[in-house]
């Protein structure tokens, strides 16, 4: 077996697309009859995993592609530029898609695709080609069937990357369990058997939840509680049954603050066609209410747990279904929560912990264009579904050099979290697992008053973007750069970067002093 993927492994990563322009409209290689198989492509994509940390689709062959598009929802993200422009990528926030030479660029990509497609659907009409709209990021949603469209595609100048959007690993090759669609839901309900060892009461009758101590964090609200700074949670929506992030979001010490529910996620569609119900902002799995009660729930009367940053503004976006962003609409409705929240301008500080082990470009656009409008990004590095612990490093986005990328560790300070990825893109760490119990941080749950627990790197991630809007509510004029500087150099690491957890532990309390 070890031999067979071996070779398998170098037949498809040697196959790479040329750089070259190939402006030809004679049609190119035929579909193949037999795509690669969904179990050939996973264990391609996991051996790149092992042997560089990363995936990206650019790095394998015309025919790895197709056969994963084919396998999938054939929608292919095309990203495009003009002939002559260089790399974009540090600019991507200052593009007008439609200036004339972008619109230009644009509509020759549509004429590829629409010439090689009707080759082999002759009814088709060139508007039935797309599949999301896009005002704002170079980039397009295809509905593609043909290998020799991948092949034109992926040889045009006018092409920066061309890539499956739905497509879904399903484990590796011997495991037995598969990844469930709804990674991460369901589990948003009230914790039975919390004891005082769980929390700390506070005035006015709010419960502080255990890790809070690690971090200095409730000696930090005499410096800083988050007024007037806003913060994004890009998730699974929130809980419209949740009081404490509705009518009751100001009560107790909790006051003068908004909160903003919006939704950014596309309805399901089927061939082209939608036939889901229009998304609202509402969360139908739970893991958003749990990531915005760990970052901002109310300092409240009613006994329930309080966030990090209690007295800041909260924007949600509901942009997936789950936390594994494994689904076209899903990497669609995340790229547009980055670029709502780039434009927003009163929005200091971003936090997303969902994530992908393969990368994606259309994604990454987004995230590069709110980091070039001077957001503070804050990612997970990345919570197992059991096959991926141990091997799999810190997940995309997290990994990218313009997120901030956290996990747990366990209260002995010296391991990860059981679910947790670790690796050398981490930038901090939260401390979020009881050695003794497991006991995990204290979360708002869907509805009630009673507080539900919630681990791995995704508590961490909202837990550490609150903590940056505290810094930001105290020092309103510095930059996206100080305050991480601030948080750096106020960690339990600094001066020297430990391998797999980064600076540290933030205390938060020295880094408002």
């Amino acid at each position: 077996m070890i031999k067979k993927f071996t070779a398998l492994a170098f037949m498809a990563i040697s196959f790479c697309a040329c750089t070259g322009e190939n402006n030809t409209n004679e049609s190119l290689t035929p579909n193949p009859t037999t795509p690669i198989s969904r179990s050939e492509l996973d264990l391609v994509i996991f051996k790149t995993l092992q042997n560089t940390g990363k995936f990206e689709w650019s790095s394998v062959s015309n025919e790895m592609i197709w056969s994963a598009l084919t396998q999938s929802d054939k929608v292919l993200s095309v990203g495009y530029k003009p002939e002559n422009e260089g790399d974009i990528n540090p600019r991507i926030h200052l593009i007008d898609i439609n200036a004339i030479a972008w619109k230009s660029a644009r509509e020759k990509v549509l004429d590829i695709v629409f010439e090689e497609e009707s080759r082999t659907n002759p009814s088709l009409k060139r508007s039935e080609l797309q599949i999301f709209e896009e005002n704002i990021l170079p980039v397009i949603d295809l509905k593609v069937s043909n290998l020799s469209t991948i092949e034109r595609l992926r040889n045009s100048k006018l092409v920066r990357y061309a890539e499956p959007m739905g497509y879904e690993t399903r484990g590796s090759s011997d495991a037995k369990s598969k990844i469930n669609s709804d990674s991460g839901c369901g589990s948003n309900t009230a914790e039975i058997g919390l004891t005082v060892s769980d929390y700390t009461t506070i005035m006015p009758n709010a419960k502080a939840s255990w890790n809070f101590a690690y971090h200095n964090i409730t000696q930090a609200w005499a410096k800083s509680t988050g007024s007037g700074a806003k913060m994004v949670i890009i998730d699974t929506g929130c809980s419209d049954a949740q009081e404490n992030l509705g009518s009751t979001f100001n009560q107790g010490s909790s006051s003068g603050r908004t909160i903003e529910k919006l939704v950014t996620l596309p309805r399901n569609t089927f061939l082209g066609i939608p036939t889901g119900p229009v998304e609202t902002p509402n969360d139908g799995c739970g893991h958003g209410t749990s990531m915005e009660g760990a970052a901002c729930g109310p300092r409240g009367t009613d006994g329930n747990t309080v966030g990090v940053a209690y007295n800041a503004n909260l924007i949600t976006i509901h942009a997936a279904a789950d936390v594994f962003l494994n689904e076209s609409r899903e990497s669609k409705g995340v790229s547009d929560a980055f670029t709502l929240a780039g434009n927003r301008a009163d929005v200091k500080v971003i936090s997303m912990s969902m994530g992908n082990i393969i990368s994606s470009g259309q994604i990454a656009d987004g995230v590069r264009y709110a980091y070039g409008k001077g957001k503070l990004i804050f990612c997970a590095g990345g919570t197992s579904f059991g096959w991926t612990a141990g091997w799999a490093g810190v997940i995309f986005p997290a990994s990218m050099a313009e997120a901030v990328a956290v996990t747990g560790i366990k209260d002995n300070l010296t391991q990860r979290c059981d679910a947790c990825h670790e690796g050398s893109d981490i930038d901090f760490v939260v401390v979020m697992e009881k050695v003794s119990n497991s006991r995990k941080p204290l979360s708002l749950a869907m509805s009630g008053d009673a507080p539900s627990t919630v681990g791995g790197s995704s508590v961490a991630t909202a837990e550490t973007a609150a903590m940056a809007t505290l810094i930001f509510s105290k020092y309103p004029s510095l930059t996206r750069d100080q305050v991480f500087e601030r948080m750096k150099q106020n960690s339990s690491y600094y001066p020297s970067r430990n391998g797999n957890f980064g600076w540290g532990r933030v205390n938060v309390d020295a880094a408002l002093n």
